[in-house]
């Protein structure tokens, strides 16, 4: 007999589906979100799941490495592991999950366990690779960073909005902001108790961005990885940080150039009939690192004044098809480099136009 079970997992409580092989239920439960709770319920069976499928989530991360062991196949292929206790843990990414759960009428914890468990049996999923709990903790430091400049940048257009409304323009650029405002808020005194809390703020928050810069610029310094990576134009230890945490092996991809694809970089097809048509990129995979990566091409293509034959080909590039397209494309062919010189253990080697 062969069990395979499903996890629908929540903050406090934790469905668990157990099914056989002819797809009857033969276990059910609601344990406590804990790995000691889950592994406890799978042990009530006559023998062992062949596969315990859950879906990913906040929560994904601790419960597979507080009770996994991960494990990669003689093909370098990720996803699958056996713990400590016994159990052989898949993850599925929860919105191909949500699409296949879509066509259950009703929506409740035990059918999503039960649906989560049926694909388990089926074997209509791709494994989903859970990073290690050291990239998520770099993970998580470049994610506050990137919310502080978030939040610094909207309280600077907060001030920038209501000093408007007065007929008082801060201008463009970002050099001497507040000392503008407070130049113009002497013709208008009535708003300096709004101002000074607004700037107050944005000071106290750009503090802590360069807190954190200097943080991540020591990781970046002390990691050999990263400093291959900077050799790159365009590429500074932030962007190199993010690569090397989303990434996390090179191995996993047989292609360098999968890794465009896999951050979704490369554009979108639709072909069907006579129809064959290509959209804009796919804009899955990590937002982030996509986002950090088309700074890279942007500064390479307008501020880098060493010759170079990948800046030379993004301007040429750039005039047939346009400049945000040209970019688009800098930053899949810098995603492609990065990987390359990574699994080659090679650095950047300049070359002229």
């Amino acid at each position: 007999m062969t069990y395979c079970a499903g996890l629908d997992v929540s903050l406090e409580q934790t469905s668990v589906c157990v099914v056989d092989a002819a797809g009857a239920v033969v276990l059910e439960r609601r344990v406590a979100t804990a790995p000691e709770a889950i592994a406890t319920a799978l042990a009530a069976l006559p023998e062992r799941p062949a596969r315990v499928l859950l879906e990913t989530g906040g929560l994904t991360p601790w419960l597979w490495h507080a009770c996994l062991a991960p494990r990669v196949d003689r093909g370098g292929r990720p996803g699958a592991a056996s713990g400590a206790r016994g159990l052989v843990m898949h993850c599925i990414d929860a919105r191909r999950a949500k699409a296949q759960l879509a066509l259950r009428p009703c929506k409740t914890d035990h059918n999503d366990a039960r649906g989560l468990a049926e694909i388990a049996r089926m074997g209509w999923y791709a494994n989903i690779r859970v990073k290690s709990l050291d990239h998520h903790a770099l993970r998580a430091k470049l994610a506050a960073r990137a919310e502080l400049v978030a939040t610094a940048r909207d309280l600077g257009n907060q001030v920038r909005g209501f000093l408007r409304s007065f007929g008082l323009l801060v201008g463009k650029g970002k050099g001497q902001f507040e000392s503008r405002v407070v130049t113009l808020l002497a013709s208008c005194p009535a708003l300096e108790p709004v101002a000074d809390a607004l700037l107050a703020a944005r000071r106290a928050v750009l503090a802590e961005v360069e807190h954190l810069d200097r943080v991540l610029l020591r990781e970046a310094r002390d990691n050999a990885t990263c400093r291959r990576l900077m050799t790159v134009p365009g590429v500074g230890p932030i962007t190199a940080l993010a690569y090397q945490s989303t990434i996390e092996d090179p191995l996993r991809f047989g292609r360098a150039r999968d890794v465009g694809a896999y951050l979704g970089l490369v554009p979108r097809r639709h072909r069907s009939g006579e129809v064959d048509r290509s959209g804009r990129i796919s804009k899955q995979g990590d937002a982030l690192l996509r986002g950090y990566l088309y700074e890279a091409a942007t500064v390479l293509i307008s501020r880098l004044q060493r010759p170079c034959a990948l800046r030379a080909w993004a301007r040429a590039l750039a005039e047939r098809i346009g400049v945000k397209k040209a970019r688009v494309a800098l930053a899949r062919k810098l995603a492609v480099l990065l990987h390359h010189l990574w699994r080659h253990q090679e650095d950047f080697r300049w070359a002229s136009a």
